[in-house]
């Protein structure tokens, strides 16, 4: 093949569903140097996608996901080899033997409607009606997704593959990768046992070999392999006749952890409810080893009839005509799972060029193939994938007893109901602030993030509740991981001081003589201020949509203190910053305690020997100073909407700080609070989280953080983008629910005139508000005062849309 200069040399690894969809997604692109090395043979290589059961459920908790698998189905819908279509729509059904289930279902069901999959809750008949086989008394009802089905994932690489090759991509088989070659930081070439070929771009698609591949490159790839029971039956004679592959829906029996698909006049099924089963990828047999050891491809273990007999008599139950079969075939099939479920996407900051496209189900694979390609040859995906980011891990999640404990612990929890505040429990503790012994001392309730400890209410302050009056009832669901304490703590932050542990909060620390120039290009505020300013600011991409958002202090004319979100925050500003630029991150080697209430000043001004007045320390100002014996930065800033300073110190002197601060509020009646009082505080402000509120997919106007853009500052990042944009047809909208015992958690669907109009982002009661404050995705037009429906667990909740801020508009309790 003729080399074109200017277009990039591509070679993918890894010829299952996920390389076949890139290569037909870079090609569609122009990108049409592209090969694709797969060590099996083709079509079939051995892999996970040779031996996958095809099943596509949309509907998921994460908007990206659901977004991915939608194109999936989109995209083989379209394909066909020889008449054949690569997906068959013959829906989806997930039924309910438990009322906890049943009320899960309704959950699913407003994820389908926030995210734009059709779905419908059906009652036991109608799921009878759509299974025959199933045992109508044990099922409570059902949710019906009629766009979901099996997709034929062989089919479709064949597809894609003669699409792309059509187009001048080459696809090789039997080339086995014994190397990732690279130059100053770029790789340039892969290396097989029949040769090297050059390359601009490497991409790992290599499913459950990713960590070998990954290895080659100097690249970690947190990802755990776990094999996975499939098995079919003997022919039924109530499917006798059958001459379709399917025609019933594809079936979840979650309370059971099982699906069920037909195979003509088979039933297969899939068990989660077997112990976990790692596997090494390093150990993973070559496809002509494995053949040799009589198995069918190397991602296809033996069974083990141990595992699979408690599932048996499970289907059984569920379905009597199983009572008079035998089980004909099963096998252990290995796929890939991540410490948290989710894939492995995009470009290593260590090897330039180097890509991951891993941990992908069928389900997505033609989803991440688009974005991936996008993010390739356009600089951006074009929805948000922050969740599938190959930074989005701490360093202290990496280890490989992490990854395969969190792994296991994904394909245990893959079926079930899982609360949004719901941690997993190991490794626990792992990562916990200067201030742990003295949390547990008061009773804290733990619950975890990136890897953190992070209190959520103190049982220490149970008494506190007694004065509070009734607070509404909740139901189940709303109750988990909550507590009344919540509202005690942030009544005691509206009316006294509090102390809050702001560690796990990241921070970077930002030097050299182009550190000023280097941060004002890179976000979208003004950073050219004096010393001791603190500015919130953001980190957009070149489309004008949020990466993330910032705190920057500048601590000295070179220095600056950036408080920032997430690890791919540090992995932006590292890839983008000049030589005399330096930046490291100091979140683990410092802490942070939020002193706030309106007796925060009475708290903190007799520690210190400088002026804490609001005249000589103004909102959003920085010093360096004491706090009895510790040395701190303080900067007035404040989260939750009331007055009070961040004051951070080295970790070794963090537990006396926060003794410091303890012993001086005992008379001002100090107490600790949690992450509950936090978000409900910081909700009725209206101030947002990224990542949740806000992602790269909104821009800063719409998204009513507008003020951290000034438009007449020299170019930054975004800057043009925004100058074009038009109007926001939608905007992050303030809401609170009518009822005052309403309580919604977030990603509900809300209802405009009947029709799903957008979905929730965060939510929370307000406990000085005395409603629960919601914010939502919704159509711009809408305007303080209009009606719309939260649904939640299947009913309309009334909720208003509001004018924010909603709480102390004029920000007099902060600027005092």
């Amino acid at each position: 093949m003729s080399r074109t200069p200017e277009i990039p040399r591509v070679v993918v690894i890894g010829a299952g569903i996920v390389g076949c969809s890139l290569a037909d997604e870079l090609t569609a692109r122009g990108w049409t140097d592209v090969t694709v090395l797969e060590q099996g043979p083709l079509p079939a290589p051995g892999g996970s996608t040779s031996h996958a059961p095809g099943l596509v459920f949309q509907t998921s908790p994460s908007k990206t996901l659901t977004a991915l698998a939608r194109y999936t189905v989109e995209k083989f819908t379209s394909l066909d080899v020889d008449g054949v279509s690569c997906f068959n729509s013959v829906g989806g059904l997930e039924l309910a033997t438990t009322p906890e289930r049943l009320a899960e279902l309704h959950r699913r069901a407003g994820y389908a409607a926030a995210w734009g999959v059709r779905g419908e809750l059906v009652g036991a008949a109608r799921c009878k009606e759509l299974w025959p086989l199933i045992d109508e008394s044990v099922v409570l009802g059902g949710l019906h997704t009629p766009d979901d089905g099996l997709a034929r994932a062989l089919l479709a690489a064949r597809a894609q593959m003669t699409r792309a090759a059509e187009r001048g991509a080459r696809f090789l088989d039997r080339h086995t990768v014994t190397g990732i070659e690279r130059r100053d930081g770029q790789v340039t070439g892969v290396v097989t046992d029949r040769g090297t070929f050059p390359a601009d771009h490497v991409v790992s698609a290599a499913g459950f070999w990713g960590p070998v591949i990954g290895r080659m490159a100097g690249v970690d790839v947190p990802l755990q392999p776990l094999a996975h029971q499939y098995a079919r039956t003997r022919p039924l004679p109530e499917l006798n006749g059958a001459t379709a592959e399917a025609s019933k829906p594809i079936l979840r029996f979650q309370d059971r952890d099982l699906y069920f698909r037909e195979h003509t006049d088979r039933i297969g099924i899939g068990s989660y409810a077997h112990r976990p089963l790692p596997v090494d990828p390093f150990a993973v047999l070559p496809y002509d080893e494995a053949r040799a050891r009589h198995m069918d491809m190397p991602s296809s273990y033996p069974f083990t009839e141990e595992d699979w007999a408690p599932s048996w008599a499970d289907c059984r139950r569920l379905m009597p005509a199983l009572r008079d079969t035998e089980i004909e075939s099963g096998f252990n099939g290995v796929f890939s799972f991540t410490p948290d479920g989710m894939p492995v996407l995009g470009e290593s900051r260590a090897l330039r060029g180097f890509w991951l496209a891993e941990a992908v189900w069928v389900t997505h694979s033609a989803g991440v193939a688009k974005a991936v390609a996008e993010w390739m040859v356009d600089g951006r995906p074009s929805i948000d994938l922050h969740e599938c980011d190959l930074t989005r891990f701490e360093e202290a999640q990496r280890s490989p007893s992490y990854v395969r404990d969190r792994g296991s612990q994904q394909f245990v929890e893959v079926y079930d109901v899982i609360h949004p505040l719901q941690p997993l429990e190991r490794p626990r503790p792992l990562r916990v602030s200067p201030f742990h012994a003295r949390q547990q001392q008061l009773g804290a309730y733990f619950l975890e993030g990136g890897g953190w400890e992070r209190p959520h209410w103190y049982e220490a302050n149970a008494p506190l509740v007694d004065a509070l009056g009734p607070l509404p009832e909740r139901d189940v669901w709303s109750a988990r991981h909550w507590s009344p304490i919540a509202a005690a703590e942030a009544r005691a932050t509206r009316e006294g001081v509090a102390l809050y542990d702001m560690t796990p909060l990241r921070r970077l620390e930002v030097t050299g003589p182009g550190a000023l120039g280097f941060l004002d290009r890179m976000t979208s505020n003004n950073l050219r201020k004096k010393p001791g300013a603190v500015t919130y600011t953001l980190l957009l991409d070149e489309t004008g949509g949020i990466r993330s958002d910032l705190t920057v202090a500048r601590l000295a004319p070179d220095r600056f203190q950036v408080g920032a979100n997430s690890p791919a925050d540090l992995d932006l500003l590292l890839r983008h910053a000049p030589a005399d630029v330096h930046i490291r991150d100091i979140t683990s080697g410092t802490c942070c305690v939020g002193v706030w209430g309106p007796l925060a000043r009475d708290l903190v001004q007799p520690l210190t020997a400088d002026d804490f007045s609001h005249e000589a320390f103004g909102y959003f100002r920085a010093k360096e100073t004491y706090i009895g014996h510790v040395p701190v930065t303080a900067m007035r800033l404040s989260y939750v909407g009331e007055l009070g300073w961040e004051l951070y110190t080295t970790a070794d002197l963090g537990l006396r700080l926060w003794d410091t601060l303890w012993e001086a509020g005992r008379d001002l009646g100090v107490v600790a609070a949690g992450r509950s009082a936090f978000n409900s505080l910081r909700l009725e402000k209206g101030y947002r989280a990224w990542g949740v509120d806000m992602t790269d997919e909104h821009d800063p106007f719409e998204a009513g953080v507008g003020f951290a853009v000034r438009m007449d500052k020299e170019d930054f990042v975004g800057k043009a983008a925004l100058a074009e944009a038009g109007e926001p047809g939608r905007r992050l909208t303030p809401l609170l629910l009518d009822d005052p015992a309403a309580v919604v958690l977030g990603k509900e669907p809300v209802y405009v005139d009947g029709t799903p109009a957008g979905y929730v982002t965060s939510a929370s009661y307000g406990y000085t508000l005395g409603r629960c404050v919601a914010y939502a995705w919704l159509p711009a037009r809408l305007s303080a005062g209009t009606g719309v429906h939260i649904e939640y667990f299947g009913e309309k909740v009334p909720a208003t849309v509001a004018d924010e801020p909603l709480f102390d508009p004029k920000m007099t309790r902060i600027r005092r």
